[in-house]
């Protein structure tokens, strides 16, 4: 349930910002389009990368100087999916245990 009593502006930004990345990891955006998409200035864009770039959730594409999700944010998919399997292999051999007749 929200509560604006909560809700930070630049918090929510750089959260909006990781969305709008989502799904340009091939050829990335260019921070003047990420500029434009959220409506701020370009210095804005520039401190929320290199806070998203510091923590592995973004990096730059050297050749084009364009920015995409980082690695991490797979890695972060990849450490809940393994965490869902493992919970659903335990939640099977439970239900195998319990299931056979006695």
């Amino acid at each position: 349930m929200a509560n604006p009593a909560y809700d930070n502006a630049s918090q929510q930004r750089i959260l909006r910002l990781l969305l709008i990345l989502s799904g340009h990891e091939q050829h990335g955006l260019a921070p003047k389009d990420l500029s434009e998409s959220l409506d701020v200035s370009a210095g804005t864009i520039t401190r929320d990368l290199h806070n998203l770039r510091e923590m592995g959730l973004a990096e730059v594409i050297q050749e084009t100087g364009r920015v995409r999700l980082g690695p991490k944010v797979v890695q972060v998919a990849i450490a809940h999916m393994t965490a869902m399997d493992r919970a659903t292999s335990q939640l099977n051999d439970i239900k195998n245990r319990y299931s056979r007749e006695p």
